[in-house]
């Protein structure tokens, strides 16, 4: 207690720089910056808050909790202040909500349809003065009409889990509220991922790194503002290797499922979740609770639509670049030494090979550390250019402790908002940085000194603090 008393100025400089980071981002997402100015600013945020996270490790254990809740308020709140200003997923959102409330398949038609005219309004199809505007945000329908639907001629891609959270927001949000039910959602979702993190760390580790997503400027930027749903999947992949290193390895291969089946990505998780364990019942029992999960989520849409519920995926991954590594930014790390036409399957081998020492030499009761190998190691290769995808990277980091895979989060801003002016050597060389900087700290890390399972990793920035 006396040592307490002596240290108030740590959380003297920690809430000040809290204080900073909070009026950065609001400035920022208030402003009209666009790409590389909106980056620059972005990035200031990312370094005010790596200082904040630095001066927690010397705020006494007692005022962490607290500190880093009303932290997460002050940040996650900031994502309110504005419309979304660099994606107009959102908008998509808010019509597949409006089309399943009116008892259709999102999966059937698109925006575009004239079938579906009866649901749209001035918002999300803007009248003919609007149209007339030069804006890139504004997608032109044919017919003198626009929309602010990305892609608005092909079906969503979005899996039904997600699918499910459009319409729950749709059916809560009061009528004109536009994007701000979305937004709100998402707060309450980032939040949720905040305390769940608390949770797990104050038992299997140290609650400090909360502030890793907690604080994190990708948080409101991304999950609040743009209203990504990759938040929901955050959640619910969190709360499954929670589950999972509780030894409620099955449920939590069913938490997994509902991740998947919200955004994708989290399959990358499977290794992580399978850290350690070696019987083939098992196994079967993880993976095929998962599968079942996605499987029953995918059911009732698959009965409610006339086409296929899979929409616009297989076209987004070709116009992303990801089955030709000559057409975009993606494998940009591999194309320095390999032939473009070899990029894809030596992906496919690098991920592989990841996971597969992911579950042989992973940690059961920290399954986090395999999941943030397998993920970390699919950007490094793949190198997308969508900053929100590393929201469940960041989550990861929080769990695990490894800081410096944030640096491939940055990498991923610097892809999407510079990316049309640098090109691929901008995103080579953002993906190509911040594989250096994972290779030197897992090089400088001796594998002797890591730490017992649950606490945090060596150089930690937010570990290792005195009680």
């Amino acid at each position: 207690m006396t040592r307490d008393r002596r240290r108030p100025l740590p959380v003297v400089v920690t809430v000040l720089l809290l204080a900073a980071l909070t009026a950065s981002l609001t400035l920022l997402l208030g402003s009209g910056a666009e790409g590389p100015g909106f980056l620059g600013g972005y990035a200031g945020a990312w370094a005010v808050f790596a200082a904040a996270v630095v001066t927690l490790r010397r705020v006494p254990r007692r005022h962490v909790v607290p500190l880093v809740l009303a932290g997460a308020v002050a940040v996650t709140a900031t994502g309110l202040v504005a419309a979304p200003r660099t994606s107009t997923d959102s908008y998509r959102y808010a019509w597949d909500g409006r089309v399943q409330s009116a008892g259709l398949s999102p999966y059937d038609r698109s925006p575009a349809d004239p079938a579906l005219a009866g649901l749209r309004d001035e918002w999300l199809f803007p009248g003919a003065a609007d149209c007339a505007r030069a804006d890139p945000d504004l997608a032109p329908l044919g017919d003198g009409r626009c929309t602010r639907i990305n892609r608005p001629a092909v079906h969503t891609i979005y899996p039904p889990v997600a699918e499910g959270w459009f319409l729950l927001v749709h059916a809560l949000s009061p009528d004109g509220v536009r994007h701000k039910g979305l937004q709100a959602g998402a707060a309450v979702l980032s939040l949720a991922v905040t305390g769940l993190l608390l949770g797990v760390l104050r038992r299997r580790g140290d609650p400090r790194r909360a502030a890793l997503w907690a604080w994190c400027p990708a948080v409101p930027v991304e999950a609040v503002d743009n209203a990504h749903v990759d938040v929901l999947a955050v959640l619910l992949s969190v709360g499954a290797l929670a589950l999972v290193a509780g030894r409620r390895r099955v449920t939590g291969a069913v938490l997994l499922g509902l991740a998947v089946a919200a955004k994708l990505l989290p399959a990358l998780l499977l290794p992580g979740a399978l850290s350690g364990v070696r019987r083939p019942r098992a196994i079967a029992a993880v993976t095929l609770s998962a599968a079942a999960t996605v499987a029953l989520a995918y059911l009732p849409y698959v009965l409610l639509s006339d086409g296929s519920v899979l929409g616009y995926l297989g076209g987004y991954a070709r116009e992303e670049g990801y089955d030709d590594a000559s057409a975009g930014g993606r494998y940009a790390l591999l194309r320095l030494v390999l032939p473009d036409a070899w990029a894809l399957p030596a992906a496919v081998l690098g991920v592989a090979a990841v996971s597969v020492a992911a579950w042989w030499h992973g940690d059961p009761e920290r399954p986090w550390r395999g999941a943030l190998s397998t993920l970390g190691a699919a950007f490094l290769l793949l190198t997308p250019g969508y900053s929100w995808y590393a929201l469940l990277l960041v989550a990861l980091v929080a769990l695990d402790g490894r800081w410096e895979w944030l640096g491939v989060a940055l990498a991923g801003a610097v892809a999407y908002l510079a990316g049309p002016v640098a090109g691929t050597p901008g995103v080579t060389a953002a993906y190509g940085a911040a594989g250096v900087v994972v290779g030197v700290s897992w090089w400088a890390r001796p594998r002797s000194a890591e730490r017992a399972p649950g606490h945090g990793s060596v150089g930690d920035p937010v570990s290792g603090a005195r009680p």
